[in-house]
């Protein structure tokens, strides 16, 4: 296993101190590294971080991008048309879901395959991080030199490759009345053939998974950030009443999906986002949400109805008055960090909760 602190310590003293992404969990300790002793910037999305990089870059940084490989999606467009257009080089972790021959979600898979190939067609160098500190260093010192070419240079990283480190003074809100798995199950007692549960990837899809797995609900367990524009899809073909159950960090990668609701203002979604300033599935790294009004937003986007809450009962009614008049409503409940001890993995296959999701919405 690589020693993080030595490794982050020999990464500074190469002048490679400025950091930003999106976490990971396969990174969490290089991440929780760079927090405590570096300047690290949480980006809202991959595709951002590297434009981010970038502008470090012409401002004499060595900036250092932090993904997992799914975020490639995001980052291919700067990739492709600002880094190689401007030859700006970037140093990249990116780490391995889905790789094969290991077990990991459905949602890792495709990704999982072609990361290496992907990166190849970008025309960008890479070499998988070693597991132990010494030739993790010799990689590194591979990659700088890369750099200091001219040439962007990815480093790919494997589950458990960084030793342990805790976040310091990372001040999360907390102290709030409830948890996600009590509002989640608040949203149930609404359940009926006219209501249905779209949850975001991560903690929110699988706790819900596991209070109750019916037709009615939809797990999205990728695609981080879409959530709302595949219920704007839904909506405009359904009567059905649709709970767009999103979360901070999600809604914070795709803000631009606001304005699009709120310019159509399909009157049959209510969206609730979970925040718990949060990045719950990665160590609990801090969101931005606790600096923003995210009800506000929504309202200046063109939502007919927001506001912020943080208890049960604030929840039921204004679930009942959205029931009652429909109309195209954004709930921002502030929720403690943590999730439900031992939590699973949805063992229903994507295809099967799609095809009974899909049958449910139609009939």
């Amino acid at each position: 296993m690589v020693d993080t602190i030595k490794f982050g310590e020999y990464l500074r003293n190469k002048n490679f101190d400025f950091f930003t992404g999106v976490p990971c969990s396969y990174q969490t300790n290089l991440i929780n590294y760079a927090i405590n002793n570096c300047d690290y910037l949480m980006s809202p999305n991959e595709g951002d971080a590297l434009a981010t990089c970038a502008g470090a870059y012409i401002s004499g940084k060595n900036p250092v991008v932090l993904m997992q490989n799914s975020g490639l999606g995001n980052a291919i467009s700067p990739l492709t048309s600002l880094n190689s257009t401007f030859n700006i080089p970037i140093l990249g972790f990116v780490s391995h879901r889905g790789k094969p021959g290991t077990n990991d979600e459905p949602q890792h898979e495709l990704m999982g395959e072609i990361t290496t190939k992907l990166i190849d067609l970008i025309g960008i160098e890479w070499a998988y991080l070693p597991n132990s500190t010494n030739d993790a260093i010799k990689i590194l010192d591979k990659a700088i030199q890369s750099i200091i070419k001219g040439k962007s240079f990815f480093l790919i990283i494997n589950k458990d490759t960084f030793s342990n480190v805790e976040l310091l003074n990372n001040e999360v809100r907390r102290n709030y009345k409830h948890s996600r798995l009590e509002v989640l199950s608040c949203l149930l007692k609404f359940k009926s053939n006219e209501t249905a549960f779209i949850a975001t990837t991560g903690k929110s899809g699988r706790e819900l998974y596991e209070l109750q797995d019916i037709e009615n609900n939809f797990y999205m367990v990728g695609s981080m950030g879409c959530i709302s524009s595949l219920c704007m899809g839904i909506s405009k073909f359904t009567n059905k009443k649709l709970f767009i159950i999103d979360g901070d960090g999600s809604i914070l990668m795709r803000m631009g999906n606001l304005t699009t609701l709120g310019h159509y203002k399909p009157p049959n979604i209510f969206h609730i986002v979970l925040d718990n300033n949060s990045h719950g599935s990665t160590g609990g790294q801090k969101t931005i949400s606790d600096s923003i009004k995210l009800d506000q937003i929504a309202k200046n986007s063109g939502y007919e109805h927001s506001r912020s809450i943080s208890s049960i009962l604030e929840l039921e009614n204004e679930i009942n008055k959205w029931i009652s008049s429909p109309k195209l409503t954004l709930i921002v409940f502030k929720i403690n960090q943590g999730s439900k001890k031992n939590l699973g993995r949805p063992k229903t296959k994507p295809v099967d909760v799609i095809k009974r999701f899909k049958d449910f919405i139609n009939e």
